[in-house]
């Protein structure tokens, strides 16, 4: 499998700004397929996914940052999965999916996500992060470079339709990870703008 890229599209939920004083409370990550460098080969990102819930790491939370995700903070603190076992978890399932290619995380938009994701796995578990220090893949860059378009220009609402993924945007973490595969995967395939 040398060469090949797997990408994983993920997605967070949390009750802050920034990890560390705030929480990350869930993520999903979904598989969109895996990149030899001339042949993107897509599968159903709703056919491997992980997805958890977390403890909180402070007290301190935004509640408008919570509101967006219908989270309860109370019953995470009580049922969610310890930070540590959710990432050491979370990273043995990016091995096993990317099966011996090199794995690259892809989001919409990137900072955001990857933000979280990496700082929770440099923190939490035990090989750090299993797409480095930078492997990763913003798709909305990706749609800019594609489209000849400027980075303000760039959101979903001003893609043409084709492009746009089918499923819901749901602001849960699993849901969404697997609506942005989606639209990863079409942009994979999208010859660019003419």
């Amino acid at each position: 499998m040398a060469g090949r890229e797997t990408y994983v599209s993920v997605d967070v939920e949390a009750d802050g700004p920034i990890p560390g004083p705030y929480s990350m409370l869930s993520f999903g990550m979904a598989a969109c397929g895996v990149f030899d460098g001339v042949e993107f080969t897509a599968n159903d990102p709703a056919e491997r996914t992980f997805y958890t819930e977390l403890k909180p790491i402070s007290d301190t939370f935004d509640p408008d940052a919570l509101a967006v995700s219908g989270l309860d903070r109370d019953r995470l603190t009580n049922e969610g999965v310890d930070p540590a076992e959710a990432m050491n978890a979370a990273s043995a399932w990016v091995s096993e999916i990317a099966a011996g290619a090199t794995p690259v995380l892809v989001a919409y938009p990137l900072a955001y996500d990857w933000m979280w994701l990496y700082w929770y796995f440099v923190r939490f578990a035990d090989a750090g992060s299993p797409f480095g220090h930078s492997r990763h893949l913003d798709i909305k860059t990706l749609y800019a470079a594609k489209a000849g378009a400027r980075i303000a220009r760039s959101t979903k609402s001003q893609m043409p339709a084709e492009l746009l993924p089918q499923r819901p945007h749901t602001h849960n973490a699993l849901d969404d990870a697997v609506e942005q595969a989606e639209l990863f995967q079409n942009l994979m395939t999208w010859p660019g703008k003419d």
